[in-house]
């Protein structure tokens, strides 16, 4: 089946694809539940959701992941562990390889926009070799709907993914069968070797990561939400952190689950959808995202079904812990469906502190925000990972290094910088240990710190008063309604004061051995605004 009259002016030769065997251009939910079926990529499980294993690949492959080295980025790019350069010669080389191996097969495109602002949003193309990874971008990104703008649509960034194509490290110098190719002049993102959709959503992501930044808009990897009165708050953590809990309140309208920018309007989504992990999720604790994993439109991936009644499993880690939902954000209840709101008021960095020595709140200051942005800490607890006995400190540039194209102080110096034009005050929130670290002590209960978040974000801190934690220099409230004050202190919650500041000192020692790497790119009131001890 092939809708070739709906094909827009600019067409897939434009990428060189060309005597394919079909093109089904933005194809909906119910073509793709159809094409799906008939070409035996899954099954539709009972109430609704399609569901489809991704084989070997159940997450993303950051070490086969290169940009290309070309003339009209390489000068911007932040080269290292992350960025890794690609030759264009190689690119171009394997391009062809791609081009010809799609010949003659059924290609699904979808016409999409990144970013819900209408003056920054950047047009987007996404090539998929399988219906399951057509719906998957139709969910993640903003489609194009409007017959007209669909025949004018013209990408700047095109998606081509052919999961079925596996390169040959020696023909392709790729390090693998599977690659994440982004030549950002000529606006072309090759993904191959994987069915793991999430590729897709974070190469477009590394995208605005690097087109935005020049144009004076911060792009994030957060969660941001808005409160009764307009007032706009931005959560970052990485995995673990209780982001996606904190961030989804009744109370508040979600603005986005994931990614954000930050411009002279305000903030706004760079999604149209969400891509929640599901293992072990329960209607009790996750009522909104648990209800979506049991409609028509969402793709459930890598999520156990009963072979007879249909029924998935949730529980079910057979596949792997990273089970997951895309879903359009219009499945959640209290979503703000525009996807941008207003400056933010508050920002909130969440961690998961497993040595169980940071205060659960604190207020930071300008230079603060900028080295624990950099920083972007959370621990590591025992038993998650085979050999991980203590609590291990995890860094991660921005809550998302594995996406930044560009050096991570241009990230940092834009959110000072909005900051402070905007008047933002920034919170870290520790979700991890109190009373002793990860084994001794306990969890923080999610009740307090859903009080102190509220707490911030309602202006109820504002004129509390504050006592400087000696170890770290942060500024701690001495009372926040609904949480217990002997906590907010953590090394009155431990029995061994020494063994505190034993481990408190440690802390400190592997926050200064990262941040290292930032010495020289940052000013020296943020080098020094990090640790007292």
């Amino acid at each position: 089946m092939s809708n070739s009259e709906q094909a827009p002016k600019v067409g897939l030769d434009a990428v060189g694809l060309t005597n394919l065997g079909g093109v089904m251009w933005n194809p909906t939910a119910a073509t793709l539940y159809e094409e799906f079926i008939m070409n035996g990529e899954g099954i539709i499980a009972a109430h609704g959701p399609m569901c489809g294993e991704t084989g070997k690949y159940t997450g993303r492959s950051p070490e086969d992941k290169f940009i290309v080295e070309e003339s009209s980025s390489k000068d911007k790019i932040g080269w290292g562990k992350v960025n890794r350069p690609f030759s264009e010669e190689k690119f171009d080389r394997l391009l062809h390889r791609v081009q010809a191996f799609l010949q003659d097969e059924m290609v699904y495109v979808q016409d999409c926009w990144a970013g819900a602002d209408r003056e920054l949003r950047i047009p987007i193309r996404v090539i998929t070799q399988h219906a399951f990874h057509s719906l998957f971008s139709r969910n993640m990104f903003i489609p194009v709907t409007d017959p007209e703008e669909q025949r004018n649509h013209t990408p700047k960034f095109t998606i081509i993914n052919a999961p079925g194509f596996q390169a040959d490290p020696a023909i392709d110098g790729t390090r693998s069968e599977a690659f994440i190719l982004a030549h950002f002049g000529k606006g072309i993102i090759l993904i191959g070797g994987t069915s793991y959709a999430g590729e897709i959503k974070k190469s477009i992501f590394t995208v605005m990561n690097y087109v935005l930044p020049l144009r004076n808009v911060l792009s994030m990897h957060c969660s941001a939400n808005e409160g009764p009165s307009g007032d706009t708050a931005v959560f970052f953590g990485l995995s673990g952190t209780g982001k996606t809990t904190l961030s989804a309140d009744p109370k508040r309208r979600l603005i986005g689950d994931d990614e954000h920018g930050w411009s002279d309007n305000g903030v706004f989504n760079f999604e149209g959808g969400c891509y929640a992990k599901v293992i072990r999720l329960s209607a009790e604790a996750e009522p909104e995202i648990y209800a979506t994993t049991r409609r028509f439109g969402t793709v459930l991936e890598n999520v156990v079904v009963d072979e007879h009644t249909r029924e998935i499993d949730l529980n079910d880690a057979s596949l792997t812990e990273n089970t997951r939902a895309s879903y359009p954000i219009t499945q959640i209840p209290n979503a703000k469906l525009d996807g941008v709101g207003g400056h933010p008021r508050n920002i909130i960095f969440l961690t998961c502190d497993a040595f169980g020595v940071l205060p659960p709140i604190s207020r930071l200051t300008p230079e603060q925000a900028s080295y624990h942005f950099l920083s972007g800490y959370t621990a590591k607890v025992a038993g998650t990972e085979r050999g991980v006995k203590e609590p291990q400190a995890t860094f991660s540039t921005c809550f998302g290094a594995p996406f930044l194209a560009l050096p991570a102080n241009i990230y940092s110096d834009l959110l000072a910088a909005k900051m402070r034009k905007h008047n933002a005050t920034c919170w870290l929130v520790n979700t991890g240990w109190s009373g002793g670290s990860y084994g001794v002590g306990s969890r923080i209960k999610i009740a307090y710190s859903r009080a102190m978040v509220n707490a911030a974000l309602e202006g109820k801190l504002d004129k509390a008063k504050y006592m400087k934690d000696p170890v770290f220099g942060l500024d701690v409230p001495t009372e926040v309604p609904g949480v217990p004050a002997e906590i907010l202190n953590p090394r009155n919650t431990w029995s061994d004061k020494s063994a505190y500041d034993k481990k408190a000192r440690e802390l400190v020692g592997l926050f200064e051995k990262n941040f290292e790497q930032f010495a020289q790119l940052v000013p020296a009131e943020v080098k020094a605004a990090g640790m007292t001890a």
